[in-house]
């Protein structure tokens, strides 16, 4: 796919997304939209790829939503499906099968906030700035800005952030959990490189288990989360080769429903009417 307002390249594992609006500090356009949208899905069908980097070109993140293209949305219905829409990119990017980061320079307010809460991991450089500043447009979030950054931050600090408007040090962002790491201006891309070296070098079906109980944990009851913490037990166990289970079929199931052999018929046969009210 052709790109015209974001850089997408691939390096060995690695893809990296660059928003690449510079002029306007890279605002999301619908245009940049739909491509990052495009970058996501091609990202999400590799199974070459496993990490994305997402950063903005001329020294900012990104600012969010393009304001001036607002009135193109539409009646309050198309505002909604436009909400959803960006809703379904955050989510997409939230649940890629791949470790993701967002290495911020500069603002990252609104939408590109947003952006950030959506990765797992985010670096940041000492100048850099973030913040909801919807309510003096007189608008609210729509993708993140309340929901993610309440379960990241908590709901006081989600209320200030959201209903004050300022504008923040990265350092804060580290302080209050929302994102990793600051380093100084101008090594931010090798920070970046470190953590892609350190993740490489791991088990690459761990960090996928891990990311994914996590990322569902967080949102369920505590006996829930325990489930796929075990669940992720098993598999990881079964993947490192200990995967035979004296009882388990081990795929005898699946080719007698092929064969329509002796098991299959035991089966249904004893099955089929079992219980079923004449």
């Amino acid at each position: 796919m052709k790109f015209e307002h974001m850089i997408y390249e691939e390096a060995g594992q690695t893809a990296r997304l660059t928003l690449n609006r510079p002029k306007s500090f890279n605002a999301l356009s619908m245009k940049l939209s739909e491509e990052l949208v495009a970058a996501i899905e091609m990202v999400r069908q590799s199974t070459a790829l496993k990490f994305v980097v997402i950063q903005g070109a001329g020294g900012n993140f990104s600012v969010g939503d393009d304001i001036r293209e607002m009135h193109l949305w539409g009646d309050a219905n198309g505002v909604m499906r436009r909400v959803r829409y960006y809703q379904n990119m955050a989510n997409q990017l939230e649940e890629l099968d791949k470790i993701t980061i967002a290495a911020v320079d500069g603002y990252a307010v609104g939408g590109g906030l947003e952006i950030t809460m959506a990765c797992d991991f985010v670096i940041a450089t000492e100048r850099s700035r973030w913040g909801m500043p919807e309510v003096d447009v007189g608008i609210t979030p729509g993708w993140g800005g309340t929901t993610r950054l309440a379960r990241l931050i908590g709901r006081r600090r989600a209320k200030e952030i959201n209903l004050l408007g300022a504008i923040h040090p990265a350092r804060t962002a580290v302080e209050w959990n929302l994102w990793n790491r600051v380093v100084p201006d101008g090594q931010l891309d090798p920070e970046v490189d470190q953590l892609l070296e350190v993740l490489g070098s791991k088990n690459q079906q761990g960090l996928r288990q891990l990311k994914y109980i996590i990322n569902r944990g967080v949102e369920s009851d505590l006996y829930t989360a325990q489930g796929f913490e075990a669940l992720s037990g098993a598999l990881i166990a079964a993947v490192n080769g200990v995967w035979e289970i004296e009882d388990a079929d081990k795929g005898t199931g699946v080719a007698a429903f092929s064969t329509k052999n002796e098991l299959w018929q035991k089966r249904r046969s004893l099955s089929t009417n079992f219980w079923v009210d004449q």
